[in-house]
């Protein structure tokens, strides 16, 4: 008799815990479980959703980054004359050791490199602040020249 008890109380705390996940107000313990089936099937039918969506997403994302990587940059070299210093704006697109190569023009030319930064997410960017180390007239054309033929190089 004690063991009936306890399988009832189990069998409707599982009703009423089923209740509750569904929101159902029904006291049949039959529609509760088809209520409970339907609430599966629906968030079943939402999660399907969502991957479709999520792949969609990644989809289209996965073209913009090929797009991306197909577009050319145009390049893009300007050198502005500060005082001493020289400031490198360089644009291009990336690819191989574009950073070395600019670095290395640089040397050749006798200019030491006193800041710089450097940006290769989708494209090759830099800025760099350079000083000539003879105090030699180095002109702007020059650096561009330079740069320009390093950036070829790639």
């Amino acid at each position: 008799m004690a063991n009936k008890l306890q399988r009832r109380a189990a069998s409707h705390r599982k009703l009423q815990l089923m209740r509750t996940l569904t929101n159902s107000k029904s006291v049949r313990g039959s529609s509760s479980i088809l209520n409970v089936l339907l609430h599966f099937h629906k968030v079943r039918v939402e999660l399907e959703e969502m991957q479709r969506e999520y792949q969609n997403l990644m989809a289209i994302r996965n073209e913009y980054f090929t797009l991306l990587n197909q577009l050319q940059i145009p390049k893009e070299v300007k050198v502005e004359k500060n005082g001493e210093e020289f400031t490198v704006r360089v644009r291009c697109n990336k690819g191989g050791d574009t950073l070395v190569s600019i670095v290395e023009a640089f040397e050749e030319l006798g200019l030491n490199v006193v800041q710089a930064r450097a940006c290769c997410n989708h494209f090759f960017a830099m800025e760099a602040i350079v000083v000539d180390q003879d105090q030699e007239t180095t002109d702007i054309k020059d650096i561009t020249q330079a740069v320009l033929k390093a950036i070829e190089k790639q």
